[in-house]
């Protein structure tokens, strides 16, 4: 479920609007245009989702649908703004709160997923960041006494189980410098599951 606030629903609105203006819509999908408003409102506002959490509120609209309409409205925009237009940089650490606690994870398990995720970010891994927090969250249930099956972690993030399996291992090699001390001693990080 997308909890809006008013300034996430006045700049999907105004985003409409502006396009809307622009009479370039014209028998295009609506349902995929008004969903890809609501996500670039929400990159904007700092208050990023997924393209399937905004799909499933997008009464049918594809993700293949919505990744078009964002795509033709903002170079619409910016050839009508003249500048390119800002979306706001998404990281891992913007969707883990809200994956941990689908997942229904304790509040030392977030805390020691965040600072992993934070740690991650300086690693030249190639993966999206809702990749690598779902990576992420595998790996740090795997060390907890809450064990998450993947299927589990996959369902509650939207990414794929081979996409999870493939970022834990690039992950992986890594675990020693991201996993907090704090929450996993070196002994356990040798019990891992190596990919």
């Amino acid at each position: 479920m997308i909890v809006m606030t008013c300034s996430i629903k006045d700049r999907a609105n105004e985003i409409y609007k502006k396009v809307e203006d622009l009479k370039s819509i014209r028998g295009r999908n609506q349902d995929a245009i008004l969903a890809a408003c609501l996500y670039i409102a929400c990159r904007q506002e700092d208050r990023p989702r997924t393209v399937k959490e905004i799909c499933s509120v997008a009464n049918g609209a594809t993700k293949k649908e919505i990744g078009r309409a964002k795509e033709y409205i903002v170079k619409q925009l910016e050839v009508e703004m003249g500048q390119s237009m800002e979306m706001g940089t998404i990281h891992a650490g913007d969707f883990l709160r809200r994956f941990c606690s689908h997942l229904g994870m304790s509040n030392q398990a977030v805390k020691a997923a965040q600072e992993a995720v934070q740690k991650s970010e300086e690693l030249d891994i190639r993966r999206s960041p809702i990749s690598i927090a779902a990576a992420v969250i595998y790996m740090i249930t795997q060390l907890s006494e809450e064990k998450k099956p993947l299927r589990d972690i996959s369902l509650a993030t939207g990414v794929a189980e081979g996409t999870i399996r493939n970022s834990y291992k690039d992950l992986y090699p890594y675990a020693s410098r991201i996993i907090p001390a704090s929450f996993a001693k070196e002994e356990d990080l040798k019990n891992l599951c190596s990919p």
